[in-house]
């Protein structure tokens, strides 16, 4: 018997138990009944939407700081970047494993906490960690992203069109250097670190921070699931700081955003992030000159392509029985049935 909810049941035979608990200041599971909102500590998505950013900041300047330590410890002078001894093995392994500290405590911890603070019970679950609702949805997402590569080059050339300022420019040559020297490989070792940093880690830790967590906010915030999945698709792209790949990285924002809300599992958007990384961290190494610019795509594969990948979305919403009031308004669900209902 759950005795948090008795002055919720009105119970007359219950209720002068709960009184003596409470006369009592028993800090214990039984006897603890505080007024919240069923399973939410923190009802409205502008408050949600403040404490995520909050959180997000924190980490940010966080990782900044533990930056700055662990490359001066190492003996390594990051300013100016120019500087930066690529060829140097030891100055890329400690980039790396800073690489891989940022998606943990960039991304993977402000979902987690965003999720401890806002929600009561099964945190994990209203980060998208269920199954999905059809099994195939899981391999429909692999397919739809490989299928989407084609457009995503084509939107990659044509951002390559759009003309940036000096110092963004600057800065991607500088991106591209680091990127560089990250892909060179002496053996197959090699390739599976780079798998695991730059594909497995940023796949799971920016799942949950861009689609976990703050897409579950501002789909609640407009009360429009696809305009919650566009603006974080936009903010997943802008946030990466690489203006030459705005475009194709923001679509392939909104396809995770649509697989994931569709499916309602995580996992889904998790694996095809994943997918979509791999295999350009794995063409990359093979093939350098990829890194900084685009394969050429003729404009007809770049249609089909950009076709296929909406009929799999539509397939994808057709199967789907996720709706905005499934998922937000929940007051049936409770702290004891795990939100299984």
């Amino acid at each position: 018997m759950n005795f948090n909810n008795l002055k919720a049941n009105h119970n007359p035979y219950l209720a002068p138990f709960a009184r003596i608990c409470a006369a009592a200041n028993l800090h214990t599971n039984l006897c603890l009944y505080q007024p919240m909102s069923r399973h939410l500590r923190i009802k409205s998505p502008m408050s949600q939407l403040g404490l995520f950013l909050g959180i997000f900041g924190l980490s940010y300047i966080l990782i900044g700081v533990l930056s700055v330590i662990i490359y001066q410890s190492a003996g390594i002078s990051v300013y100016p970047l120019e500087n930066i001894d690529w060829k140097n093995p030891h100055v890329i392994g400690i980039f790396k494993w800073v690489q891989a500290l940022s998606s943990i405590l960039l991304f993977m911890v402000p979902a987690f906490l965003y999720a401890r603070f806002t929600f009561t019970g099964n945190y994990s679950y209203f980060l998208g960690f269920k199954k999905a609702e059809k099994a195939n949805m899981y391999i429909l997402a692999i397919v739809g992203i490989l299928l989407a590569m084609p457009f995503v080059f084509w939107l990659g050339k044509l951002n390559e069109a759009i003309p940036l300022p000096e110092s963004l420019t600057r800065l991607e040559q500088q991106t591209s250097q680091q990127m560089a020297a990250f892909l060179k490989i002496r053996n197959t070792f090699d390739i599976a670190v780079n798998v695991f940093i730059i594909a497995l880690l940023p796949a799971i830790g920016e799942e949950l921070c861009f689609r976990g967590a703050l897409q579950r906010i501002l789909i609640n915030l407009t009360r429009n699931p696809w305009v919650g999945i566009i603006i974080t698709a936009v903010l997943f792209s802008s946030l990466h700081l690489q203006f030459m790949g705005f475009l194709p990285r923001m679509f392939l924002g909104i396809v995770l955003g649509a697989f994931y809300w569709f499916s309602g599992s995580i996992y889904t958007s998790m694996i095809a992030h994943f997918v979509n990384n791999a295999v350009q961290v794995i063409a990359a190494s093979y093939a350098p000159k990829y890194i900084d610019k685009n394969p050429e795509t003729p404009v007809l594969a770049a249609i089909v392509s950009g076709i296929v990948v909406w009929a799999i979305l539509w397939y994808f919403q057709k199967q789907s029985t996720v709706t905005y009031s499934k998922v937000y308004n929940t007051d049936e669900l409770t702290p004891t049935n795990q939100f299984l209902a």
